[in-house]
């Protein structure tokens, strides 16, 4: 491994501790606060921040997408896994729900199938089984009750790894700027539009961890891009997988969450099966668009903007 590879994937691990950070941060709000209010303030700190880089794209034009039901698709599903994201984090433990969001490059190569025309061969497939599988264990249906949090991770897994799909699929015909624009409006709508049924006053600290949250969402995702440049994306992707570690040690130091075994054999079944997903991508198999391996596979929200669009429009000769 060479020493690009090396501080490559020293960057991306350093990224995902910051998204970590970035999803502690929403859990102890989410302690005092509605979910969508959160969601809505840390948004709407994290628009000056995303302007500035916005304001690189070099293409002239308007927020008129050239595929507009694709681009609202994608509009919906990052809205959607944003609302998931966050109210998942604020109402369950965080290695159960990074174990359900890992699920993402399993969702993410069954729905190349029909938005890429990606063939999977019988290995994906069966790492698909057994990624899927492991979420069920993770779950423990009929075991333990299972909570609306629960099904908002699995919301947010479906909505981001079909965004990201979407991305994929529309490549550069779409300008980054409609991309990344239309979810953080779309956004504003759907979270303002919930603040009429539930909002609870802010303290100005609490109201300066929303900003904390969107500024820790964009700096991981420059870091991530950093890291995609200097090392193979094969290489780079299973590193998201580290956010698992960051989870235990958070849970158990701040949260007095403790690792069970379900959840461990469940995330271990996951991971295993998405780091294959992406070898047999990167070794050839069937794969054509490599979806998984170029997905870049944090889940998106509209306060972790997608790296590869940030990347789009930061570097858009590569």
């Amino acid at each position: 491994m060479g020493a690009e590879n090396i501080r490559g994937a020293f960057l991306a691990l350093l990224a995902m501790g910051l998204y970590a950070t970035h999803d502690v941060v929403i859990k102890v709000l989410g302690a005092s606060y509605p979910s969508l209010q959160i969601l809505f303030f840390s948004s709407l700190l994290s628009f000056p921040l995303v302007s500035m880089v916005l304001m690189r794209d070099p293409t002239s034009g308007t927020l008129r997408p050239a595929h507009p039901g694709w681009v609202a698709l994608r509009t919906l599903c990052g809205v959607v896994a944003g609302m998931g994201g966050f109210y998942a984090f604020s109402h369950l433990p965080l290695a159960q729900v990074y174990a359900i969001l890992f699920a993402s490059p399993l969702l993410v190569t069954i729905l190349s199938i029909p938005l890429l025309g990606e063939r999977v061969g019988a290995h994906r497939w069966g790492a698909v089984i057994m990624g899927l599988i492991g979420v069920l264990i993770v779950l423990r249906p009929g075991t333990q009750p299972l909570s609306l949090g629960h099904l908002a991770a699995l919301i947010g897994a479906v909505g981001s790894s079909t965004a990201a799909v979407i991305v994929r699929k529309l490549g550069r015909s779409e300008r980054p700027l409609v991309l990344i624009m239309w979810p953080m409006l779309g956004n504003f709508v759907l979270t303002g539009a919930s603040l009429g049924l539930e909002y609870r006053p802010m303290e100005l600290p609490h109201l300066a961890l929303t900003g904390v949250i969107a500024a820790l969402g964009l700096t991981a995702g420059f870091l991530l891009i950093q890291a995609y440049r200097m090392s193979e994306a094969a290489l780079v992707a299973p590193m998201q997988y580290s956010q698992i570690l960051w989870a235990t040690a958070y849970g158990w130091f701040l949260f007095g969450e403790a690792l069970d075994t379900p959840t461990l054999v469940g995330a271990t079944t996951i991971i295993a099966s998405g780091i294959y997903i992406v070898w047999r991508e990167r070794s050839g198999g069937n794969s054509t668009n490599r979806p998984a391996t170029s997905a870049r596979l944090r889940n998106e929200t509209v306060t972790a903007p997608k790296a590869a669009l940030l990347q789009r429009l930061w570097h858009p000769r590569s």
